[in-house]
């Protein structure tokens, strides 16, 4: 039996801010840095996972690595100072978080992103003050697909599994998130088709559209 929807996880980048593409640029810059030549292309896939994940799979390095510290913190700064204070909310962002908590839902971000970032796409989303709480790669040992933000988002809605539902534009949301018992709603606004984002309960083109359907979809 499906119980209510009491509460929801809101995965950032992607789902509610326009920053997937930067995340790659700025990947595929940080490499080219360090003498690694690797196509965008490679690196687009690859964006919802955290540096853990990502640096191993395109250097075969660890983010923990001499090298690998350097190209993490090299990729960061280009990160903040080139497009963090640019980013841009999808449209009607937070009108679809606004109406989350008309519904009685109780909000928690679960983002990849360290968490001084984190809290500035947080504000450039505007919606600070409509989410109970965030947790970042920075709260824990491992980024998605690994189930340890979407855990921590949990504790910190104090609500079961079963009745919490996440919001996201990657695949490895959608596995983070079934791996510790939550059904993902899929936004293609991080740039995922239908075939990649197979395991979510409904597909929807952006914030806008999931507002649009708010009514008919698995939010109520």
């Amino acid at each position: 039996m499906i119980q209510a929807v009491r509460g929801i996880i809101l995965d950032m980048d992607g789902t509610l801010v326009d920053t997937n593409e930067a995340h790659a640029q700025t990947w595929r810059e940080a490499l080219e840095a360090f003498g690694y030549q690797v196509p965008l292309e490679v690196i687009r896939p690859l964006i919802g996972q955290g540096g853990d994940k990502i640096l191993p799979r395109l250097t075969g390095m660890t983010e923990d690595s001499e090298i690998g510290k350097k190209i993490a913190a090299h990729r960061s700064d280009l990160f903040e100072k080139r497009y963090l204070d640019a980013a841009k909310a999808f449209p009607k962002t937070r009108e679809l978080v606004a109406r989350l908590r008309d519904a009685g839902l109780k909000v928690v971000v679960a983002s990849s992103s360290r968490r001084d970032h984190l809290d500035r796409l947080i504000a450039a989303a505007g919606i600070g003050d409509l989410i109970d709480s965030a947790t970042s790669a920075s709260d824990v040992d491992e980024s998605k697909p690994a189930p340890d933000v979407i855990e921590a988002a949990l504790g910190k809605l104090g609500i079961a599994p079963e009745q919490v539902l996440m919001i996201g534009d990657t695949p490895y949301d959608i596995e983070a998130a079934a791996s510790v018992g939550v059904r993902t709603i899929a936004l293609r606004c991080g740039g995922w088709s239908d075939e990649h984002l197979t395991g979510a309960i409904a597909v929807y083109a952006d914030p806008a559209a999931l507002l649009a359907d708010f009514e008919a979809s698995p939010l109520v």
